[in-house]
């Protein structure tokens, strides 16, 4: 495990008036560039300093090699980034709305929000699109109530199988106090709530059977905060943050439906107090993202770090992880 980089921060994403900022889901557009959306953003080096968005995003260059970091090139809105979707802070009734992740199928990109009445609490979730390779987005689609399913439908992360044309998704509450279940969607259908069914287990021991839609039983047990699945050399990978056990865990599984039985599991970062960190050991982490051309033997991710008091640092880094491909073909 290598930290490789800061990527945002004062003088790293000053010119795009975001010296503040978070998460980073990430996709490749469908003209080839890499982008990452990013979470709360603020003009200022601190949570709460200065101008306020959510979500924003920049764009990467596609021919930098990972292991010299991601380079920025430009944001959505141009020379500044600005939020995707106009409305504002604060309001009566909504605070912020957050990103989930971001998928792109054909020529059309989908991203997963959550609308929150005040942070963490999540009333509903949409889909924006953007039909111009992430340059302008639309708030296209409200999907479900945060309520939804016990509240297990509110942070997702999602992939497309090109075996069977559907979108995975991995879904649970914002509030990092549940687990996590499966769901999937006709990608044809990605727009439509109705189209959605949930991965779910009836019976017992032996007797226990899994099929789509029964009731969702979650996949991953303990207290789960944000998620990144992406099919990385034909092989599922999923990324999390941990959060009951404090550190971010990978599992990889031949399919979406056998994340319960996967094939190898490691942790990757492990969480601490503030003084004490090195390439492994990480303070306040969360939202452990997989980029755009990471391998097995070579895995690349953002994970987001926020000092909460001080408020600083509130920043994106990158780490780069050699050799897991190697344990994972010893299991195989």
């Amino acid at each position: 495990m290598t930290r490789l980089a800061t990527l945002t921060g004062p003088g790293i994403t000053t010119r795009f008036r975001m010296d503040a900022t978070d998460l980073g889901a990430p996709a490749v557009t469908p003209d080839g560039r890499i982008l990452l959306i990013f979470g709360d953003t603020f003009e200022g080096p601190k949570v709460g300093s200065g101008w306020w968005r959510s979500p924003v995003g920049l764009f990467a260059d596609p021919d930098r090699a990972l292991k010299h970091g991601l380079e920025w090139t430009s944001a959505v809105g141009g020379e500044t980034a600005e939020q995707l979707v106009e409305y504002t802070h604060d309001s009566d009734p909504v605070s912020t709305i957050l990103p989930g992740d971001v998928l792109t199928i054909g020529d059309t990109m989908y991203l997963w929000t959550m609308v929150n009445h005040g942070f963490g609490t999540v009333a509903s979730t949409e889909i924006w699109t953007s039909t111009d390779s992430g340059e302008t987005w639309e708030r296209t689609a409200e999907m479900f109530a945060g309520d939804h399913l016990d509240g297990l439908s509110q942070q997702c992360t999602w992939a497309l199988n090109p075996a069977d044309g559907h979108v995975y998704l991995l879904t649970t509450g914002f509030q990092r106090d549940k687990g996590a279940i499966l769901q999937r969607v006709p990608a044809a259908s990605i727009l439509d709530p109705g189209a959605y069914e949930t991965w779910g287990a009836t019976g017992e021991g032996e007797a226990q059977q899994w099929a789509w839609g029964n009731p969702p039983t979650p996949v991953l047990g303990g207290r789960v905060g944000e998620m990144c699945l992406r099919l990385v050399e034909d092989t599922w990978t999923l990324t999390w943050f941990n959060a009951g056990l404090y550190r971010v865990d990978v599992l990889f599984a031949d399919a979406p439906t056998q994340l319960t039985e996967p094939l190898l599991t490691e942790t990757l970062l492990w969480g601490c107090e503030w003084g004490q960190e090195d390439d492994e050991r990480v303070a306040q982490l969360y939202g452990p993202f997989v980029l755009p051309g990471s391998t097995l033997d070579d895995l690349h991710l953002v994970c987001s770090q926020w000092h909460t008091g001080p408020d600083w640092p509130y920043h994106v880094q990158q780490y780069r992880v050699e050799g897991l491909g190697t344990a994972l073909r010893e299991r195989r």
